[in-house]
């Protein structure tokens, strides 16, 4: 058993002082502070000293990192972009897929499935890397009029066999459709992946407010990136962006990085989504941790530069990571790091289904981010492993 320690922990829903986790065989044992309890006699004890104890971030949407893009990334890439986000206090992420040729799709999904499988099958062990959970399928299913950077050559109708076909590529791991409501097809594809348990987010999309309405009522219940890659909201014509920030079934993200949203744009979706149903994601790419220059996105190639990833006057992704999105919500809407948090662990795991995630309690994975007082990773915990002790 180990017992770890530290300043103040945040549950997040909850502020503990002088917290006492104890973990054994990768789980959360006991939660408390240690006023309650003395720790364990048998327990090894690791003390943060001033620091803060939160929940590991789980990013359920990333394209890659540390110059590797996960549409062709072998498992070393893999491992590199999973060193990456543990870096930056991510346990637990959704490596998405972008619009591509259908072979390479497939081929994606393949390894993508065998990385999760990989990772479930030694115990996620490997103590110095986040954990893929799911795949997030994002493309093709998306709006031609607000499909991004997604090739429109390989943006495809939604139909049954298809997703059937991207699905048994995945082998089942798909836990994340990202489509666009108002394309032929749309609700019968939303219908079917919602009662696979998959999440059915809207996004990519020129929908109205009826067909958005719509997709909510076959079973969507997420948005991406919200007012990227969407109908731009009108006072007249609200459309899926009136959709989304006013139906409390809708969860939604956004990409925090000041650059996709401006940060008034920030405080206003925040306000409108509340704690609750805030998610925050960082849509990285392969440049992720990398120096200004040209970097692959899917098929095509990216330029970085001034934070910015660019295709054609587009943006392409972001360089953001999940510790610096969280710093930029204190920062553009006044959340103090506690409020902040919970967009980046609680509501992303509950929004795919990651019951044990998210979240320090008893019974959950003993997967946390040490922090600063002002959000900075000073350590990450996968499964209760130290794996080296940082400044």
């Amino acid at each position: 058993m180990i017992a770890y320690t530290a300043n103040c922990l945040y549950t997040p829903l909850e502020r503990v002082e002088q917290p006492l986790l104890l973990v054994e065989d990768h789980a959360i044992v006991e939660c408390v502070s240690r006023v309650a309890r003395p720790i364990p006699q048998r327990a090894e004890v690791v003390d943060f000293g001033d620091a803060i104890l939160a929940p590991g971030y789980v990013d359920i949407h990333i394209h890659g990192g540390a110059g590797h893009d996960l549409m062709v990334a072998d498992s070393s890439g893999i491992s590199a972009v999973e060193q990456l986000l543990f870096k930056h206090g991510v346990t637990s992420y959704f490596p998405t897929t972008v619009t591509a040729p259908l072979e390479q799709t497939w081929s994606a999904l393949d390894r993508l499935a065998d990385a999760i499988e990989n990772s479930s099958r030694d115990n996620g062990a490997r103590k110095d890397r986040a954990q893929p959970i799911g795949i997030h399928l994002e493309g093709p299913f998306l709006s031609h009029a607000r499909r991004g950077v997604h090739p429109p050559e390989d943006l495809l109708l939604p139909t049954l066999p298809a997703f059937e076909r991207f699905w048994q590529a995945a082998r089942g791991h798909i836990r994340v459709l990202t489509i666009a409501p108002e394309l032929e097809g749309a609700k019968e594809v939303i219908a079917e992946a919602a009662r696979r348990g998959v999440c059915v987010s809207v996004g990519h999309s020129d929908s109205d407010v009826d067909s958005t309405r719509a997709a909510v009522a076959a079973g969507a219940r997420h948005a991406t990136h919200t007012f990227n890659a969407m109908r731009p909201l009108d006072h007249r014509n609200p459309g899926i962006i009136g959709e989304v920030l006013t139906d409390t079934r809708l969860s939604a993200d956004i990409i925090a990085d000041g650059i996709h949203l401006d940060p008034a744009i920030v405080d206003l979706f925040l306000k409108a989504k509340g704690p609750e149903a805030a998610v925050l994601i960082t849509d990285a790419i392969s440049a992720t941790g990398m120096p200004e220059g040209r970097y692959r996105l899917g098929t095509f190639e990216v330029e970085v530069k001034d934070g910015r990833c660019m295709v054609g006057g587009k943006l392409a992704g972001s360089v953001l990571t999940m510790d610096r999105a969280v710093r930029n919500v204190m920062q553009f809407a006044h959340w103090d790091l506690q409020s902040a948090l919970r967009p980046a662990t609680l509501n992303p795991a509950r929004v795919v289904g990651l019951a044990n995630r998210g979240k320090l309690e008893a019974g959950a994975e003993a997967d946390f981010v040490v922090l600063s007082p002002t959000g900075e990773v000073r350590n990450t915990i996968v499964r209760g492993e130290l794996s080296e002790v940082r400044n």
